[in-house]
């Protein structure tokens, strides 16, 4: 053990004489305790909140989506789709038409996106957990299952047979519109469920059977506007868009579930970088205090400082003392302050100490580079600190005396 570290050690350990120093000290340590605490458990409960929101998305994305490159729609051809069926990594497919149409019922309009969904789409992802109410849609039916919002904007409820519901769809084409009907493809349909994901997916899709977006649009058999993909454990996502697109070619655009939602992965980690800078602010203001301590404690051992400069310490090695210091306060502390924040998050997931809701408690996420992260901070930190407050011992202060 080197010289300087040793007499960092026991002045950690010893007591000043001086009270108002000790308590200087004691506030210094304190404050990084809390400090690194409030970090972790910060980054811990927005942890929680991205994954409580992502959850709801995954509920609804899929593992990998295949979209059109150019245009609206792609053709599938059946030499496609049985290459498709054969590859090793893909457990489930499923053949989606999607299009934004007008739906009415009674006096009631609003604008939706129609996602017709083919007979695998429920293995593809777990739909069905996300029913507040109501059944799953038939193939070769004219079911819909709607997002909370519209049916309660509609005033829908399920299998409401005197309240008939209308999806319909401008036809393509040019010239003059000679009337409303020849405008407009529609067709009847009827509610058999309603979803509750999020506040803006419930205001936005409708599900309906594949073939009855096919005919509403007036596509062709083999027209689809994406594939969504699910995955066998453990398979390589890189490799299994390698193998799609060797199938597919360049007419689809391959995305996985982060990239679906890449507006929300970025707001969240946005939020989750400007926490970490302010608190990391806060921090800063409270390392003040460990620079003020180790300055106190640098004037309160001058004598004692002149005693090692005059058996032949130098300069540098006094500074190191105290630069070694204030590290080794401000990682215990970090240390100390981690454990309290493990123990408090770990509290929270166990007992549910904050609800937001009654029946909902705040989510916790305890992440390993979380702990890093905080770890690491607060070393940084420290190491600015002492660097800083060891700064300020110069040859003439220690032969003052």
């Amino acid at each position: 053990m080197s010289f300087p570290l040793h007499i960092a050690k026991r002045y950690l350990r010893s007591k000043s004489s001086n009270n108002a120093i000790n308590f200087i000290t004691y506030i210094a340590i304190i404050g990084v305790v809390l400090g690194s605490a409030s970090l972790f458990i910060v980054l811990s409960g927005f942890a929680g909140l991205k994954d409580f929101t992502l959850q709801f998305s995954s509920q609804v994305d899929p593992d990998l989506k295949a979209e059109t490159a150019i245009g609206k729609s792609f053709l599938l051809t059946q030499d496609e789709a049985n290459k498709l069926n054969n590859l090793q990594d893909i457990a489930y497919y499923s053949k989606i038409i999607e299009e934004r149409v007008g739906i009415r019922s009674s006096e009631k309009n609003t604008i939706v996106t129609l996602k017709g969904v083919d007979e695998h789409f429920n293995n593809v992802v777990a739909i069905d957990s996300t029913l507040d109410h109501g059944n799953w849609l038939e193939q070769k039916s004219n079911q819909l299952v709607m997002g909370w919002g519209i049916s309660n904007s509609l005033s829908l409820g399920i299998l409401n047979f005197t309240k008939p519901i209308t999806v319909y769809v401008p036809k393509p084409g040019k010239g003059a519109i000679s009337s409303i009907q020849s405008a407009f493809s529609s067709m009847n349909a009827i509610s058999v469920g309603v979803f509750f994901i999020n506040e803006e997916l419930n205001d936005t899709y409708v599900y309906a059977p594949i073939d009855l977006a096919k005919n509403l649009l007036n596509y062709e058999p083999n027209q689809i506007t994406s594939i969504e993909f699910k995955l066998k454990n453990g398979v390589d996502e890189n490799e299994a868009k390698t193998q799609i697109k060797a199938v597919l070619g360049n007419k689809v655009i391959l995305k996985n579930r982060a990239q679906l939602n890449d507006a929300l992965y970025k707001m969240l980690n946005t939020e989750n970088l400007a926490v970490y800078l302010i608190f990391t602010l806060v921090l800063i203001i409270a390392f003040f205090n460990v620079i003020g301590s180790l300055i106190m404690m640098i004037l309160d051992k001058k004598r004692s400082l002149n005693t090692l400069f005059n058996i032949g310490a130098t300069v540098k090695d006094i500074r190191k003392i105290f630069f070694y210091q204030g590290s080794l306060m401000s990682v215990i502390g970090g240390l100390i302050g981690l454990g309290v924040a493990l123990l408090i998050t770990a509290l929270q997931k166990t007992f549910s100490l904050v609800m937001i809701t009654p029946t909902l408690a705040y989510p916790i996420t305890i992440k390993f580079e979380n702990f890093i992260i905080v770890f690491l901070t607060i070393s940084v930190l420290g190491i600015v600190a002492s660097k800083i407050a060891s700064a300020r011992i110069t040859k003439a202060l220690v032969q003052s005396i």
